[in-house]
C-alpha cells in the first residue's frame, strides 16, 4: 500500500512539476526585480502593436472585427534586454474552460468540444519559435485566415509565448517539489459582427471518476453557442436511485465558460469508498437570469467502483486474506520444524552411539585390566 501511494504521490509530482503562469492582462511578471534582470523571469519582454481593426485599443489583448474569408497579419514585438540569446516557444491554442470554471488560454490536455465549428489552430497560424540575439528586437508575425463561412459570435485563443529550455524557481510545498516554469498568454478574440448571441448549454453526461487520484462523480456539460459565459453557478446534488437521502453535493459561484467548450465539473465524495449502483444527479447551473435544470440517471459499475477505490490514495485498502501466502508460511514453519526434529535426532543418535562406543571402551579396559591382575599373581 505504501509504495502504491509512494507511486501516485510521484506521478503526481511530476504532474504539478510545470506550471505554467498565464498573464493575460498584464504585460511584466509581478514580483520580480528589475534591477536584477529588466526582462524579469520570462528572459525577454513583449509589446502587442494593434491594427486598425482593433475594436478597442486598451484591452491589453486582440479583439479584432473580421470579414468572411479575409486574411489578415498580426504583430507581438518581442524583445530580449539580456546579455545571451534567448529562444521563444509560440504555441497557439483554442479558449478551454477547466474543472474550476476558468478559461484557459494557454497550453492545455483539454480537447476540442464537438460543438466548435472553427477551429481556433486552424485560423491563427505562425512560426513554433522565434530566436533573439542578445539585445535584439523582433517581430511575430502570425497570419489569421478567417473562414469563408460567415458566422455569429465569436472565435476565442491564445498566443503562448515561454522561452525554451526554462530551468524554472523550486519550491516544496505539501511535501512535493513543484518547479515553476513562466509564460505570456496573450488572449485572440475573433468577430465578423457586432450580433449578441445568448450561450446555451447541454448536458453530455454524469459518470464516476477521480479528481487528484480521489473518488469523484463528474457532471460534463457543453457550452455549445460561440460565446462566453459569465458568473457561472454550479450546484450539483447526488442521491441513491429511489432515495431522498442527498450522498454528496457541491456548489461553486463566479465561474466561466469558453465559447463552444465543456466542463468536466467534479463532486467529490469526502474520501468514502466508492460503492457500486444506480444513481441520480440532480442539477442545476445559472447565470443571471438563464437556468439550466438536468436530472441524470447513471451508474457505477463493480469494475468502475473496484478500480478507482484501489487508487484513491485517501483509501486504507481493505485486503482479504491471501490464503497463498498463509499456505507458503505454514509449509515453512512445518519444514522449520521438520529440519529441527531431524537435527535433534541425529544429534541424539550421535549422542547415544558416542556413549555407547565409550562403554564397550570402559568394559575392554576394565577386562583387561582384570587379566593383568590374574597374570601377576601366578608369577609370584
Amino acid at each position: 500500500m505504501k509504495s502504491h501511494i509512494g507511486s501516485i504521490k510521484q506521478w503526481v509530482s511530476i504532474f504539478l512539476s510545470i506550471v505554467v503562469i498565464g498573464l493575460f492582462f498584464l504585460k511584466a511578471v509581478p514580483g520580480y526585480s528589475a534591477d536584477k534582470n529588466p526582462a524579469g523571469v520570462t528572459g525577454f519582454t513583449y509589446s502587442i502593436t494593434f491594427p486598425d481593426n482593433q475594436v478597442k485599443k486598451d484591452l491589453g489583448y486582440f479583439k479584432l472585427k473580421m470579414e468572411p474569408g479575409k486574411n489578415q497579419q498580426i504583430s507581438i514585438a518581442l524583445s530580449n534586454p539580456g546579455t545571451e540569446k534567448v529562444t521563444i516557444d509560440v504555441k497557439l491554442n483554442g479558449a478551454k474552460t477547466n474543472q474550476n470554471g476558468v478559461i484557459e488560454y494557454g497550453e492545455s490536455t483539454i480537447k476540442n468540444d464537438p460543438s466548435v465549428q472553427f477551429d481556433f489552430t486552424d485560423i491563427v497560424t505562425g512560426p513554433e519559435s522565434v530566436e533573439l540575439a542578445p539585445g535584439e528586437t523582433k517581430n511575430l508575425d502570425l497570419t489569421i485566415q478567417m473562414p469563408e463561412t460567415s458566422y455569429d459570435g465569436v472565435i476565442a485563443g491564445g498566443i503562448q509565448l515561454m522561452r525554451a529550455d526554462q530551468n524554472g524557481t523550486t519550491s516544496n510545498e505539501g511535501g512535493s517539489k513543484i518547479i515553476n516554469q513562466y509564460a505570456y498568454v496573450i488572449g485572440v478574440v475573433l468577430q465578423e459582427s457586432e450580433k449578441a448571441i445568448a450561450p446555451d448549454l447541454k448536458l453530455n453526461s454524469v459518470k464516476a471518476g477521480q479528481s487528484n487520484y480521489r473518488n469523484a462523480i463528474f457532471v460534463n456539460y457543453s457550452n455549445v453557442m460561440a460565446a462566453y459565459l459569465d458568473n457561472m453557478t454550479v450546484e450539483v446534488q447526488i442521491t441513491e436511485k429511489g432515495k431522498e437521502t442527498v450522498l454528496y453535493e457541491r456548489k461553486q459561484t463566479a465561474m466561466r465558460m469558453a465559447p463552444n467548450s465543456f466542463i468536466d465539473f467534479p463532486v467529490s465524495m469526502n474520501g468514502e469508498r466508492m460503492v457500486a449502483g444506480d444513481y441520480v444527479a440532480n442539477i442545476l447551473v445559472t447565470s443571471g437570469d438563464k437556468k439550466w435544470k438536468w436530472t441524470k440517471d447513471f451508474n457505477i459499475s463493480d469494475k468502475d467502483a473496484n478500480k478507482f477505490n484501489e487508487r484513491d490514495v485517501g483509501l486504507v485498502q481493505e485486503k482479504g486474506l491471501d490464503w497463498k501466502l498463509i499456505a507458503l508460511i505454514v509449509v515453512g514453519i512445518l519444514a522449520l520444524i521438520i529440519l529441527i526434529f531431524v537435527i535433534i535426532r541425529i544429534r541424539n543418535k550421535k549422542k547415544q552411539e558416542k556413549e555407547l562406543a565409550l562403554k564397550k571402551e570402559r568394559k575392554k579396559k576394565k577386562q583387561q585390566g582384570s587379566s593383568n591382575g590374574k597374570s601377576s599373581k601366578k608369577k609370584d
